[in-house]
């Protein structure tokens, strides 16, 4: 038998952990494994005990019960041997202002211990080489994220927290963020993240977490997810093509509506559907969509709230 090392252990294992703070059960007995080398995303609305969760796993926050293992240790009490071997970036990052940012991530290289020049690899990383002798308190919003995001990675940690990291982005630098991300995980890097874009958890994400209520409602991958959820196909047809009464008349359409420019006929059947609004309207300008993980999120979340 090959013995086990440190390497196939999981990065992250919680046992039955619940946390609470007055008469709310933000943690409410939850159980889940991240595996080394895991792009592993947590989803819920505001107040699902998403933050609560990750702090605990960060060793910022103490569980009322449970147990937490994070890369093999116990990160409560506060766990200084664990801390250079994490990588955090928070909503609410703090900066030293009156640096550049350059200087900003060389001092917090050397707090770590790290090279001078790990501050230059991790502005590059984040597309922030330019912006190098810039102020931080010069900086934009988005060019800050991303210098919170390059202050989590210059020490070049093995677990990697982030905190809705592409909130403040514009989608050109969102993506571009992404290959930093995949870039992380091509390392073997381990990463739990949080984010409010369903689209980026279900392009990014080896597995989701859906939190309601301090409670995993749901846990997979984000293709099962979306296979287990509603099969329906949504195609939208250009409104001046096809009137609604045409839309209802086409066989193994189940529901037709109007949004804004479009007519949107849902079936279970789409081939045949197609089939036919070729025949009426022509298919140019028609749009197929199919479930994704945004609808899996808000089924569950409409379920809960209903």
């Amino acid at each position: 038998m090959t013995p086990t090392t440190a390497q196939d252990d999981p990065a992250v294992v919680l046992e039955g952990v619940h946390k609470r703070y007055g008469g709310i059960q933000a943690v409410d007995d939850i159980s889940l494994t991240v595996a080394r080398g895991e792009f592993f995303g947590l989803l819920g609305p505001n107040g699902a005990g998403k933050t609560t969760l990750v702090e605990i796993m960060e060793g910022q926050r103490q569980a009322d019960s449970g147990t937490v293992s994070v890369l093999g240790e116990r990160p409560w009490p506060r766990n200084v041997g664990l801390l250079p071997r994490l990588g955090v970036q928070t909503q609410s990052s703090a900066f030293f202002v009156r640096l550049t940012a350059r200087e900003h991530l060389r001092t917090v290289a050397a707090l770590y211990r790290t090279d001078r020049e790990a501050a230059e690899r991790a502005l590059a990383r984040v597309g922030l080489t330019e912006q190098g002798d810039h102020r931080v308190d010069d900086l934009s919003g988005g060019q800050r994220q991303r210098l919170a995001i390059a202050s989590a990675l210059v020490h070049d940690p093995e677990l990697i927290f982030l905190d809705e990291p592409t909130a403040a982005l514009d989608p050109q630098a969102r993506r571009a963020l992404w290959e930093v991300l995949r870039d992380l995980k091509r390392a073997g890097r381990t990463i739990v993240y949080t984010t409010h874009h369903l689209d980026e958890a279900e392009a990014l994400c080896d597995r989701v977490a859906i939190m309601i209520h301090g409670r995993i409602a749901a846990l997979d991958t984000p293709r099962r997810l979306v296979a287990a959820g509603s099969p329906t196909t949504r195609l939208l047809v250009p409104a001046e093509r096809l009137t609604l009464t045409a839309a209802r008349a086409i066989p193994g359409v189940d529901r037709v509506v109007q949004e804004a420019d479009a007519i949107v006929l849902e079936t279970l059947d789409s081939g045949p559907v197609l089939a036919a609004i070729d025949e009426i309207a022509g298919l140019q300008g028609v749009q197929t969509r199919t479930a994704s993980l945004e609808d899996v999120y808000l089924e569950l979340t409409g379920r809960a709230q209903s």
